[in-house]
């Protein structure tokens, strides 16, 4: 039976590790979005994420929107991804809330334009439409690590927090089932399988094995390129 699920979740709850397991656990392919800083190299080459502004972060949105949309098209058998279109609404919804570079000292300062709630809204029309129509249903992992201190992730605890609240309130006001998942990752694998009938293809460790080499693979290569975008 074809499953088309989305992982949910806030910064540092383990959406991609999750997924890159699930992946090689049972053979549905996983999709994803590029971060929105791997985005800003190309779109605007020599600006660092906590310089954009408004505008600038709506653009990465869009264009992080789009390549998730494309990637997801390209998959009717069904997939796993890595977030959802929700994530780039949800994101930039509480940025008026916790500011446009959310700290945990929130200084009104950093508020965003009168303009970006407007904007943020019409968008999440479209992002909220295309999330009906693409996921049959969530998996939300909720938080219960620490925020990853790598440099890559310009957001706060209460962003997390508020986040995690509208995520979950989102995808109840659109009906879409949605299983919150939390434990460790074999405790989420064995969750996520036993709930939607999924085939195993391998042990629960050795796909946990796979999925954290290949995670700390993918940060290693972020840590080695953060010094170059920066120069």
């Amino acid at each position: 039976m074809k499953k088309r699920l989305a992982v949910s979740g806030t910064y540092s709850t383990g959406k991609t590790t999750t997924t890159i397991a699930l992946f090689r656990l049972t053979g549905i392919p996983r999709t994803h979005a590029r971060t929105m800083r791997e985005i800003l190299a190309g779109a605007l080459p020599g600006r660092r994420l906590e310089e954009c502004s408004a505008a600038e972060l709506i653009q990465l949105g869009m264009r992080r929107f789009t390549e998730r949309a494309v990637h997801e098209s390209h998959l009717r058998d069904g997939f796993v991804s890595d977030g959802s279109s929700l994530h780039e609404w949800v994101y930039g919804k509480v940025r008026v809330r916790a500011g446009i570079h959310p700290t945990d000292g929130y200084d009104a300062a950093d508020a965003p334009p009168d303009f970006y709630d407007e904007v943020i809204d019409a968008m999440g029309a479209v992002l909220k439409e295309h999330a009906l129509g693409a996921y049959d249903a969530f998996v939300h992992l909720p938080v219960e690590f620490a925020l990853v201190a790598d440099g890559h992730r310009p957001v706060s605890e209460r962003f997390r927090q508020l986040s995690d609240d509208l995520l979950l309130h989102t995808i109840d006001e659109l009906g879409i089932p949605c299983h919150v998942v939390g434990g460790t990752l074999e405790q989420r694998l064995a969750t996520i399988v036993d709930l939607f009938g999924l085939p195993a293809l391998m042990s629960l460790d050795r796909a946990v094995e796979l999925a954290r080499a290949e995670t700390a693979q993918s940060h290693r290569r972020a840590a080695a390129a953060a010094p170059r975008r920066a120069g």
